[in-house]
């Protein structure tokens, strides 16, 4: 199909202008239109995206669906996808549905929402299929946005604080890459980034401020990219805006942010930082791996002191992404298969699981953890799903969380074998945090008051939950349904980098002689 990925792209933008232009009033007939305007955009996009995965050809390494035209001021308006990318735009339509119909008790400003998570929608797909640098960085920018009016209008109540702590952190950290795609335009004279993976950066030594810079000029844009993508997974020490963004947020607005917001910033590293600087990323990988490992360790012992359970599963989220930069900079088959499936795995469990501190919240209205206790006897449905999702987080054998952290464990070991030692201990940590919490929210006698009167899921919070037990029991079954399509795609990736990092460093050298 023609134009399939635009189509896809900027059909969700097409049901938010219907709820701007059309939709009057805000009564209960009003609202209720507009959850099914956007309930039936975010469905229909979904349908339309199956096209883009069943004609995707997993062994053409190259880049599928391309399409180009001439767009502003001599800048090209330029799309596709890769093994790499393809199954982030499926992830996104696949969660979008299920977001807009986890908030169908939302009363306040019911239209502004829903066009809120729609223009979302569109943003963060454009991320995934740009292939020009401006387009890119539109998508990528403009994204902190309605992210930002979610939190700031319908969370909680330190919201505004959150908001703008979310907003500043993520929006300076890209200040540096908007200037790193300048200097690269000015370098190859392009902002094609199909072209820009096959130009040479500079890696001979630059002096800066008297300091010898080895890596040269790639080790300079790595470092300007790195600090945009780090911000935005988030990876230790700038992940403090996470727990605060999560804990004001309301539970869609959790959902996305978790689910697929943090992952741009491992797409980032995938699509720029590994293959268009890849001196500076084998010099800098040591420097990432023990972050991501100090990560993984740090944050799961944070998460054990929480009282708040979006907080405790806001600090996991940080753990389970060392995974995934530590398998990106493993540089290695298994680390980074690992790394996508653990942040497409992430995608349905975190957003899982916020979807069960949801369902309880709706009904008591605190996330604290000692207010629960003995949940099991009420609601035995509940206590299920959410047993499926803590042991999914976990890494249990079954679940597609064991998957990706096995394989990326795997990968950092044949890179590091120190590092890999210290993010082993994040798997018994992560049982430590999840079980507990679990424990004291579902097991026990029912001695509280307030709980007698609690009901079980309904048939709507049952239907949003089924997608995700059987995409997390069906990759945990069967992981080639992902390793197939991307492994071609990776192992391309790894050859070209290391070459490119070979030429690199052999022109480097003839530059010093």
């Amino acid at each position: 199909m023609e134009n399939l990925l635009s189509i896809i792209t900027f059909m969700p933008l097409i049901g938010a202008l219907v709820l701007a232009v059309f939709l009057r009033g805000d009564d209960a007939a009003a609202q209720a239109n507009a959850k099914w305007v956007a309930l039936i955009t975010t469905s229909a996009t979904f349908l339309v995206s199956i096209f883009l995965i069943a004609g995707f050809d997993p062994s053409d390494t190259g880049f599928q669906f391309v399409e180009e035209r001439s767009w502003l001021m001599g800048l090209e308006y330029k799309m596709g996808v890769d093994g790499i990318s393809v199954l982030f735009v499926m992830l996104t339509t696949f969660l979008m549905p299920l977001t807009i119909a986890a908030c169908w008790d939302v009363k306040l400003r019911v239209k502004e929402y829903m066009i809120a998570f729609l223009l979302l929608e569109t943003l963060m797909i454009g991320v995934f299929t740009a292939l020009d640098l401006v387009l890119f960085y539109l998508f990528f920018e403009a994204g902190l946005i309605p992210m930002f009016l979610i939190i700031g209008i319908w969370g909680g109540k330190n919201r505004i604080y959150a908001a703008f702590k979310f907003f500043l952190y993520t929006f300076l950290g890209s200040v540096l890459m908007l200037v790193a795609m300048i200097a690269m335009y000015m370098d190859a004279g392009t902002t094609d980034m199909v072209a820009l993976l096959n130009h040479e950066f500079s890696a001979g030594p630059v002096s800066v401020l008297g300091w010898q810079i080895a890596g040269g000029m790639q080790t300079l844009l790595w470092l300007a990219f790195f600090a945009s993508f780090a911000v935005k997974m988030p990876m230790w020490p700038v992940h403090t805006w996470l727990p605060d963004a999560h804990v004001q947020a309301p539970t869609a607005g959790s959902v996305v942010l978790a689910a697929i917001l943090l992952k741009m910033g491992g797409y980032g590293f995938l699509r720029f930082s590994l293959p268009m600087f890849p001196v500076a990323s084998d010099l800098l990988a040591p420097l990432v791996l023990w972050m991501s490992a100090i990560a993984i360790v740090y944050t799961s012992l944070v998460a054990l002191a929480q009282s708040d359970m979006k907080k405790l599963i806001a600090y996991s989220s940080v753990a389970h992404m060392g995974y995934v930069t530590m398998g990106i900079f493993a540089a290695n088959q298994q680390g980074i298969d690992g790394a996508i499936f653990q942040m497409l795995s992430h995608g349905f469990v975190s957003g899982a699981l916020f979807l069960c501190v949801g369902v309880i919240y709706d009904r008591m209205h605190t996330r604290e953890i000692e207010a629960y206790g003995g949940l099991v006897n009420r609601m035995p449905a509940y206590a299920l799903i959410f047993m499926l999702f803590t042991m999914a987080n976990v890494g249990l054998p079954g679940t597609s969380g064991f998957i990706g952290e096995f394989l990326t464990l795997v990968g950092v070991f044949q890179a590091n074998t120190w590092v890999a030692a210290v993010a082993t201990t994040g798997v018994i940590l992560s049982a430590a945090y999840a079980l507990w919490l679990y424990r004291r929210v579902v097991f026990g006698d029912l001695i509280k008051e307030s709980l007698r009167s609690i009901s079980d899921m309904t048939t709507r919070e049952r239907a949003i939950f089924a997608p995700l037990v059987a995409m997390t029991l069906l990759l945990g079954v069967y992981p080639s349904l992902v390793t197939d399509i991307i492994g071609p795609s990776v192992e391309h990736l790894i050859s070209t980098t290391q070459t490119a990092a070979q030429h690199s460093a052999a022109a480097a050298t003839l530059a010093q002689h």
